[in-house]
């Protein structure tokens, strides 16, 4: 159980809206109750649309901050959906994609087709789970908090090839919103959560890697001041010994 609730820091500090924190929190409930009541097979399938939306934020913070690389990505979907893809407002929108399918998006952060491949097979794992076959593949905590070790290792390799992606996000964040006479809020705090934080939907994780961001690799900016006084506000709202 201990080792399940590392999921937590990969997924959003916070929501754009009540219904997505509520989702969450009940996924994480249902998750706690069928695992303390011995019901592994339900505990897992909760924790596998934890694990699914930890996917789709990801895919999410590649269309905000590669719409071109996720725009080229569209091939082999239907005109329709494809459309849907890209004005989608919610990260809960790749839900139309088939889960296995949707993991195709990590080639875009250079995961491979046998890394890709790998965690389509978590989503068939999860299908067999969930048909009326007669089986019970969790019936110990053993069987699960294998299982649960298996997904932390893909959640953590997706995380590491995501890692560009942040820093990108992080530098360009700086880069628009240092000036507060034309960013939407003239407090940092506020714009760095709705503009940096909800906007991309960052993890505790996330936050790791924009505080290990060399701020001096902006040195020769001429707003840099202004700029490294931004950053140091995040770095303030989200100090490291929290992160």
């Amino acid at each position: 159980m201990d080792e399940a609730i590392e999921l937590s820091s990969y997924l959003p500090l916070s929501y754009k809206s009540p219904k997505e924190q509520e989702y969450i929190a009940f996924l994480w409930d249902a998750f706690e109750t069928n695992y303390t009541h011995e019901k592994y097979q339900f505990a897992f399938l909760a924790y596998h649309m934890l694990t699914m939306s930890f996917v789709y934020f990801n895919i999410w913070q590649i269309k905000q901050n590669r719409p071109d690389d996720f725009g080229m990505a569209m091939i082999g979907f239907s005109k329709d959906l494809e459309k849907e893809l890209l004005a989608a407002t919610s990260p809960f929108t790749f839900w139309r994609i088939n889960e296995s399918s949707v993991m195709r998006f990590f080639k875009l952060i250079g995961c491979d087709n046998s890394k890709v491949g790998s965690y389509a097979a978590l989503v068939r794992e999860r299908n067999d789970t969930a048909h009326t076959n007669g089986n019970i593949f969790f019936s110990t905590p053993a069987a699960l908090d294998d299982k649960i070790t298996e997904v932390l290792r893909v959640v953590m390799e997706i995380q590491t090839h995501s890692s560009p992606v942040i820093e990108h996000c992080f530098r360009e964040f700086l880069l628009h919103n240092h000036d507060s006479e034309t960013r939407e809020y003239a407090d940092d705090a506020d714009q760095i959560r709705e503009l940096l934080i909800h906007a991309n939907y960052l993890s505790l994780k996330d936050v790791e890697i924009c505080l290990g961001f060399d701020i001096n690799t902006l040195a020769t900016e001429a707003d840099f001041p202004v700029i490294k006084a931004l950053f140091d506000a995040f770095a303030a709202l989200y100090p490291a010994e929290e992160a």
